[in-house]
């Protein structure tokens, strides 16, 4: 994809909604399908769809980001000339506001100005998916549009997209209006969070939400622009994970144990890499039992584990029960431990229950 940029936003906004999990980490942090991040597919999608010059936004939690990307070597981004670069948040911009992040776009304008890049593929990391952006970024080049918005059709009986973005489209294929998906519908055109823009439209957008104070999100400054600008959509076709709580987040790690979902967010569009770590095979002991999973390296399992996915360096002990749960990096599963529906932090030892039995008086 000649002459664009790629730029990964992360949203504060929904760390609140994980619990624990996010304390340290951005959600766009959380661990998927035992050996990832979630932004490792966003990063792998860009780079293998030739995108070389990539920017990531970290939000206020710019350690547990730093720790795993650091200078983008795992995706051939340490690079001389382009590559990767981190924005961590400016406190001392007299721009900033502590809502929003339309400030923290504005705040780096003269790393868009200097690009040479003339057109930008944003996403952020709440929508789970693979997308052939070589064909979105051709429809969005021929229509000669000034942004394309990336979106898919739905249907959602069950309610698993409510609160996430609805895009109502008009017959020739542009844009009317974005709103929020309140259940009213059970098919409706999801919106993916993700937009081919050029950058001269772009500049010119953020600007003028700073100067006016019309938006503090990109996304409402680019909808109160839409009738001034050419705004169409582009669909994609494949399966999407909604990650914005914890349940969004345990079903879509547990539909990787489908072979069809493993494959398309596995093998479609190229590799997804990660950082690398160098542990041995697992060893899976006498008694250990294992079906339905996904099993990293370096682990020790003497247990029984069904329908679970296993992080790196994880230990399950003898007799110990895991049933339909995440075990993250490093966690430790004692002998006897009885693990159901449950997620399991890094570095978290689980003992088994221990009673004493009390005589009556």
């Amino acid at each position: 994809m000649d002459n664009c940029m790629g730029i990964i936003s992360f949203s504060n906004d929904l760390d609140k909604n994980f619990g624990t999990l996010c304390n340290h980490r951005p959600a766009s942090m959380l661990p998927v399908g035992g050996r990832y991040r979630l932004i490792d597919f966003f990063l792998s999608n860009m780079v293998n769809h030739e995108i070389s010059t990539i920017g990531v936004f970290t939000g206020t939690k710019i350690r547990s980001v730093m720790d795993h990307i650091g200078s983008g070597k795992p995706w051939d981004l340490n690079r001389r000339f382009k590559g990767l670069f981190v924005f961590p948040p400016l406190y001392d911009d007299h721009t900033a506001k502590s809502v929003g992040n339309i400030h923290l776009f504005h705040s780096n304008e003269s790393f868009f100005s200097n690009s040479t890049e003339e057109n930008i593929f944003i996403c952020n990391t709440s929508m789970l998916y693979r997308a052939d952006l070589e064909a979105a970024y051709d429809y969005f080049k021929e229509t000669d549009a000034d942004v394309t918005l990336i979106y898919i059709k739905v249907n959602d009986p069950g309610g698993r997209f409510i609160n996430c973005d609805k895009i109502s489209i008009k017959e020739d294929g542009r844009l009317d209006h974005l709103g929020t998906n309140l259940g009213t519908e059970e098919n409706f055109n999801l919106f993916l969070g993700s937009v081919f823009i050029k950058k001269s439209v772009y500049l010119k957008i953020v600007r003028d939400a700073i100067e006016k104070g019309t938006a503090n999100y990109l996304k409402e400054a680019l909808m109160n622009n839409r009738r001034k600008f050419k705004f169409n959509t582009f669909e994609h076709l494949g399966h999407v994970e909604s990650i914005r709580n914890i349940k969004n987040y345990f079903d879509a790690n547990m539909s990787l144990l489908d072979s069809d979902v493993y494959k398309e967010i596995f093998a479609s569009h190229g590799t997804v890499y990660t950082k690398t770590k160098d542990e041995p095979s697992t060893f899976y002991r006498d008694d250990a039992k294992v079906s339905n999973s996904l099993v990293a390296n370096g682990c020790i399992l003497d247990g029984n584990i069904q329908n679970s996915i296993i992080f790196r360096g994880v230990k399950v002990g003898k007799n110990a029960i895991v049933k339909n749960s995440i075990l993250m990096q490093k966690a430790v599963i004692e002998d006897n431990a009885v693990i159901v529906n449950a997620i399991v932090d890094k570095f978290t030892r689980i003992e088994k229950t221990s009673y004493k039995k009390s005589t009556p008086k």
